[in-house]
């Protein structure tokens, strides 16, 4: 979009495609009344902005006058939004059919472009793993919920938490689905730091056509230092037995541990909670995958790996 529209543009004129749009939004009012609200996104040659449709406004995507992949002229004015400048189309404004046929730049990106912070994160990636949903208190007393999936692309994978009404979205899909998020945003969590997507109440996140390609990033274990999270394969050298524990918590638990090995080196690996499992379908010899375990110096200061609820365990 023109680099000309800023914060201080005031009123502005423009021709754009439109990229994306959300679900409309009922709100109340301090007056008592009830408020419409959908944000867009649009785009040219040059770039792209979040366009806010108030109110009336906002039947036309609800009635689909405009929709996605439409050319529109819009009239509005600009503001600093919740996530950068964004133009407003309330009562005063105008957004119309155009006919202007219009090139825009490319608004997907892919997961190594993702980086702490950054916002109207638009790209496509492929279900890796699909963890269950947990409901929980917020400080208002009302109930929310959460879940994450990992998708990935070919350059990596990331993992993605959907809250609230977005957690809906796991139940009509399955691993390796193709799926489209729009509107995210990217920041680090606060288990290990790593970058995730965030699909809030602005943000889409919905089944895909498209054909994305992952190949999964293997490590080999010789290359393997503390700190990190890992992908290995190789194959299973010891299986010890299932032990049972008490958490601080007083809940129940349970750990085992396996060795795998592979071309270039050993290396212990725990099985937490129902990971510990899969010990009953693996013999010395059984090929296996681990996908995203934490690796930390474990018994005689040696490393190890700890998969846990983020990781992934493939049996073949």
């Amino acid at each position: 979009m023109s680099p000309d529209i800023n914060a201080d543009s005031g009123n502005v004129n423009l021709i754009a495609k439109i990229i994306s749009a959300l679900n409309v939004k009922e709100f109340n009012r301090n007056d008592g009344s009830i408020g419409r609200v959908v944000n867009l996104t649009v785009a040219d040659e040059t770039g792209n902005v979040r366009v806010t449709l108030w109110d009336d406004k906002t039947d036309l995507i609800k009635n689909e006058d405009i929709k996605v992949g439409q050319t529109v002229q819009i009239n509005g004015y600009v503001k600093s939004g919740y996530s950068g400048i964004e133009v407003n189309v309330g009562k005063n404004g105008v957004i119309a059919g155009s006919n202007e046929t219009m090139d825009t730049v490319a608004s997907t990106l892919k997961i190594r472009d993702i980086k702490n912070g950054m916002g109207d994160i638009n790209l496509f990636g492929r279900i890796v793993e699909i963890s269950d949903m947990k409901t929980f208190s917020k400080k208002d007393g009302t109930s929310g919920s959460v879940c994450n999936i990992t998708i990935g692309d070919d350059t990596g994978k990331i993992r993605v938490t959907l809250w609230d009404q977005n957690t809906e979205f796991t139940k009509d899909v399955t691993l390796n689905d193709s799926v489209e998020i729009i509107n995210g945003y990217a920041k680090e969590n606060n288990f290990n730091q790593q970058v995730e997507i965030q699909i809030g109440d602005r943000s889409t996140i919905k089944k895909s056509t498209k054909t994305v390609e992952h190949k999964e990033n293997f490590t080999p274990i010789s290359e393997i230092v503390p700190g990190e999270n890992y992908s290995i394969e190789g194959a299973v050298s010891d299986v010890g037995a299932v032990r049972e524990f008490t958490r601080d918590d007083g809940t129940l638990n349970m750990v085992a541990n396996i060795e795998v090995t592979d071309g270039s080196g050993h290396i212990r690996v725990a099985l937490w909670g129902d990971h510990a499992l899969v010990i009953d379908e693996l013999d010395i010899d059984s090929p296996v995958q681990i996908m995203d375990a934490y690796s930390k110096i474990g018994y005689n200061d040696q490393i190890e790996l700890s998969v846990g609820n983020r990781s992934r365990v493939v049996v073949f």
